[in-house]
């Protein structure tokens, strides 16, 4: 495989998600309204793929698939000289959350043989063709039901599934990701904005990625009603029916439990030391001492996605606001996906 072609290719498909999402629906091409309606049949077939959640992730892929940004990622691998076939099982938890493991496989010169979530599985073959397009064909893929015949697998699914992936695949070079969460740590002088901005680390995707804040510390004078007063911009989301299902059906358990709880009519604070909570649900703790936060990190840390939080505060982190906008350099579970590609 060309891999200069296939870059190129990429920044082509960059190019043209940045035209579709700017460009006046009147003004549609017909490639253009066959990307629209594949948009809505998507959302049809998976209501928690809402158009401005899949256009939310369109866009942060377009600002990544620059020549720039792609070859600045490659610069630290070799492509592989033998292509082998690379079976991928994608999670579907939010839009296009597979595909940086498919564009992995073919810049390291393999194929993957992609097996399809159900609940994503219109976008990535639709990105596909047309980047196999803009790359002169240059590009091999397949889409499977059942992976056989494979050198190698890369499957994400939860903690459940994670287990019969790794007794399945046992004979296999393999990476098998499973259930991950993200936490905050607020050290308390925050602004308005800096609040604002976790709160998109919180609900974008409405809170179903692995990199979505479910446990947040705050120190012990930290008043709560800070955080329900960044929540605001999000109110809305208590009018999408499954969202609106859980947050019922949370609050109900809640009440019924006589649980102790914070509620603003479409989100609830729960203080509990659990690191998941259930969606709609955001747990908090009061800390005394960074070191407490930092011993629960660590205790940890094989279920923590990432970590949003000041640098200042000496932890390992991620700014406010960027939970949802990985770079090409940021793996899933912490795992280098290309490292491991080379060697197969």
């Amino acid at each position: 495989m060309n891999i200069e072609k296939a870059v190129l290719g990429l920044n082509e498909l960059s190019g043209y998600i940045k035209d579709f999402l700017t460009r006046n629906p009147e003004d549609y091409s017909e490639i253009d309204v066959e990307f629209e309606q594949m948009l809505k049949r998507s959302e049809i077939e998976n209501p928690w793929f809402t158009i401005d959640n899949q256009k939310f992730a369109l866009k942060q892929w377009s600002e990544l698939l620059t020549v720039d940004n792609i070859n600045n990622w490659l610069t630290e691998y070799s492509p592989s000289k033998t292509s082998k076939k690379v079976g991928l099982i994608l999670a579907g938890n939010i839009p296009l959350v597979g595909l940086h493991d498919v564009i992995s496989v073919i810049l390291s010169n393999h194929i993957p043989l992609i097996k399809l979530s159900s609940k994503d599985r219109l976008m990535i073959p639709f990105l596909l063709k047309k980047w196999k397009e803009f790359s002169d064909e240059e590009i091999k893929f397949e889409f499977v039901e059942k992976l056989v015949n494979f050198d190698a697998v890369i499957a994400t699914g939860s903690n459940n599934t994670a287990r019969y992936l790794e007794y399945y695949f046992k004979n296999h070079l393999s990476i098998i990701r499973k259930n991950r969460t993200s936490v905050a740590v607020l050290k308390g002088d925050e602004k308005e904005d800096d609040l604002k901005l976790l709160a998109n680390d919180i609900f974008q995707y409405f809170g179903l990625g692995c990199r979505n804040v479910t446990r947040v510390f705050i120190p012990e004078d930290f008043l709560i009603d800070r955080l329900f007063e960044s929540f605001l911009d999000f109110k809305e989301i208590i009018n999408h029916n499954k969202y609106a299902n859980n947050y019922d059906y949370n609050r109900a358990v809640y009440l019924l439990n006589q649980d102790k709880f914070w509620d603003n009519n479409f989100v609830m604070l729960k203080e509990d030391e659990k690191l998941f909570s259930p969606l709609s649900v955001i747990n908090f703790s009061r800390y005394s001492s960074l070191d407490e936060v930092k011993n629960f990190i660590e205790e940890n840390e094989e279920n923590i996605q990432c970590i949003v939080a000041k640098d200042e505060l000496g932890i390992a982190s991620i700014p406010f606001g960027e939970a949802q906008n990985p770079s090409l350099k940021t793996y899933a579970d912490n795992v280098d996906t290309m490292k491991f590609l080379e060697v197969i």
